[in-house]
């Protein structure tokens, strides 16, 4: 995986993200428990993929690729949850889920690319 990616672009762009809403979460709604979750599934996703970026073979770069996924499904989740509890509006929400799934696709690709690749080899 070459420096400078989209996803790891759009992951840390991402991270960055969640880190302010976790800053509002705290400082204006008093949040503390959901938000803490989702910062930590949130920022895990940039991190993983540079730790995949970094990663010493095929199989560890998968294995990262695969937590990073895992962790984009995790955060989606919290959003969706902190929308439909009440701590952030629909129009808060919105463009956070829209991003989150789109690095969910782009994570989902790469993940097939490579088994197709496994398997042809």
């Amino acid at each position: 995986m070459k420096q400078n990616n989209v996803v790891q672009t759009k992951s840390y762009a991402f991270a960055l993200r969640i880190v302010k809403l976790y800053q509002y979460l705290v400082k204006e709604k008093q949040e503390y428990v959901l938000s803490k979750q989702l910062v930590k599934s949130g920022t895990s996703i940039g991190a993983n993929v540079e730790e995949a970026i970094g990663g010493q073979s095929q199989k560890d770069f998968q294995a990262k690729l695969s937590i990073s996924y895992k962790e984009a499904r995790e955060t989606h989740y919290w959003l969706r949850l902190m929308q439909d509890s009440g701590y952030l509006s629909p129009a808060q929400s919105k463009s956070l889920l829209e991003d989150c799934s789109e690095l969910l696709k782009i994570l989902g690709s790469i993940q097939r690319t490579m088994k197709n690749q496994t398997r042809n080899s």
